[in-house]
């Protein structure tokens, strides 16, 4: 089944382009075109897309609050913000958003497709220069301060990674060899640990402090 992708971006010129690009996969079906973000938030209801593909810098309404109304009405919905810049605070308040990727318009076509691939099968997918931002905050934050996380076992990161790319407890109890019971044990500590209280807050967290392989 291919891909439903939905295209909002108000740069008609990169829209046709992206377009162009979208079309000549068998794997990806492109349903809608948007030119700001109320537009996309109509259209996402009407046309029901697996991903938004998502320009941050919109007229109307940004990309950030278009995603954050989405994701609060469709939470199984996947945004995948597109921008000029990779910008760290643009990066996270995107991800804060509940956006499951983030791509610099600069990326090539192979970025943007595996990007939506990747996406498309629960995964994060931070481009090069998204990550190499957000790994440069890390690091920087842990010259300061030790991470909540540290407090966390092997097996505890290990689960903490796989939920926060998008595995179910039973994928994850066959990847590391455990049972399913286990799997949730490992994560109600890890979230009474990390002070944290849903799945979403765990991928969050994990971007946040370069805990996925994504």
């Amino acid at each position: 089944m291919a891909i439903r992708i939905l295209l909002a971006d108000d740069h008609k010129i990169l829209r046709e382009a992206l377009k162009g690009i979208l079309e000549r996969e068998h794997d990806i079906a492109l349903v809608g075109e948007a030119n700001d973000g109320a537009e996309t938030i109509r259209l996402t209801r009407e046309v029901h897309p697996d991903i938004v593909l998502m320009d941050i810098g919109m007229p109307v309404m940004g990309g950030i609050e278009a995603a954050r109304t989405l994701l609060a009405e469709q939470p199984e919905l996947k945004v995948i913000a597109l921008s000029t810049y990779s910008d760290r605070r643009i990066v996270l308040q995107m991800l804060d958003a509940g956006a499951r990727g983030y791509i610099v318009k600069s990326a090539g076509r192979d970025e943007l497709l595996r990007g939506i691939r990747a996406v498309s099968h629960g995964r994060i997918y931070l481009c090069p220069d998204a990550s190499a931002v957000l790994v440069d905050s890390v690091r920087a934050r842990s010259l300061c301060e030790p991470f909540a996380s540290e407090r966390l076992g092997k097996r505890e990161r290990e689960v903490l990674q796989l939920l926060a790319e998008g595995h179910t407890s039973p994928t994850i109890g066959k990847k590391l060899h455990i049972a399913t019971s286990t799997v949730e044990v490992h994560r109600r500590n890890i979230m009474r640990k990390l002070e944290l209280h849903s799945i979403a807050e765990l991928t969050k967290y994990a971007i946040r402090n370069g805990l996925t392989s994504s």
